[in-house]
């Protein structure tokens, strides 16, 4: 009676069949959202590509989509290496923030958007991208190509 009772208490093949059935399916679900999520927002990268005058394709090469990303926002493309910072704890991590906060604010304003457009696209980046790819804002450059293009 006693082994009985002890044994009693370990799971089954039958309960780890449904456990691992239901870790499984809720992983699937999971890759298939987060799948969807991705390829939503390459095909923005790629349409606000496209508006700033970028050809399309560039938005889907890993690294060099943040490069343009940065052109296209008249950032030096040579600030990208700010990111290797990361690894620097506390302080690394700050400057990718400042990076991103930078980026988004410049960005915002190269689409004719104010800063509450730059807070959304901070905080936000997955929607107010897309806004700005699927709306009906218009690259309009930055400060750096604009006063260029007056002068000539």
């Amino acid at each position: 009676m006693g082994y009985a009772n002890y044994y009693s208490n370990y799971p089954s093949n039958y309960d780890i069949a449904i456990a691992s059935t239901a870790i499984a399916s809720f992983l699937m679900v999971y890759i298939v959202i987060i799948l969807a999520i991705v390829i939503v927002q390459i095909i923005a990268m790629w349409k606000l590509f496209n508006k700033a005058g970028e050809k399309g394709w560039k938005a889907i090469i890993p690294i060099y989509n943040t490069v343009i990303l940065f052109k296209i926002s008249g950032l030096s493309p040579w600030l990208i290496l700010v990111y290797l910072a990361g690894v620097i704890p506390f302080i690394g991590w700050i400057a990718i923030i400042a990076m991103n906060a930078i980026l988004a604010y410049k960005l915002a304003t190269s689409f004719g958007k104010d800063s509450g457009w730059a807070v959304g696209l901070f905080f936000l980046p997955p929607i107010f991208s897309m806004i700005l790819a699927f709306g009906k804002s218009e690259y309009v450059g930055t400060s750096n190509t604009q006063a260029t293009s007056n002068e000539q």
